[in-house]
């Protein structure tokens, strides 16, 4: 019982992305059976429209209640206080401050592993964020046509 309870202490329902279809045949939805490892872990259901929202609304809490993550030490509300206060009872000495980093934008970064061909050391040229274009183009290569006229 309580496997099953602590599923649902996170999270309320049922996320957008794991609906597959709604139509007259009922919702389909993507679900996770947590006794399997590996790609057959995720699978599909249809449910008739009335047994989904009834299943959903099974998952929903009623007016003045609140999901566990809203509470606690790393509540967001008051995570730093609530952290600083816990480091102190237990006498603890704060972590030390990241110092910031000093990056030269035109040095490129050494990476610790060698290249998988040759074995040299591997440059950083350009780091992008994912989904975007890289903003270095190498020029093409300009072909070179030979026309034979013998």
């Amino acid at each position: 019982m309580l496997r099953y309870l602590s599923r649902y202490t996170h999270r309320v329902a049922i996320s957008n992305r794991r609906l597959i279809a709604a139509d007259d045949g009922g919702v389909s939805f993507r679900w996770k059976d947590y006794r399997i490892d590996g790609p057959g872990r995720w699978k599909t259901m249809t449910l008739g429209a009335r047994e989904f929202i009834r299943r959903f609304l099974l998952h929903v809490l009623p007016k003045g209640f609140h999901r566990i993550r809203h509470y606690g030490l790393f509540a967001n509300g008051n995570r730093t206080e609530s952290v600083a206060r816990a480091r102190e009872l237990l006498a603890v000495a704060p972590p030390p401050k990241p110092e910031p980093a000093k990056a030269a934008a035109d040095v490129p970064r050494v990476l610790p592993t060698p290249c998988p061909c040759c074995g040299g050391r591997m440059h950083v040229i350009e780091v992008f964020a994912r989904g975007t274009q890289p903003r270095y183009r190498p020029t093409p290569m300009r072909a070179v046509i030979r026309i034979d006229t013998s």
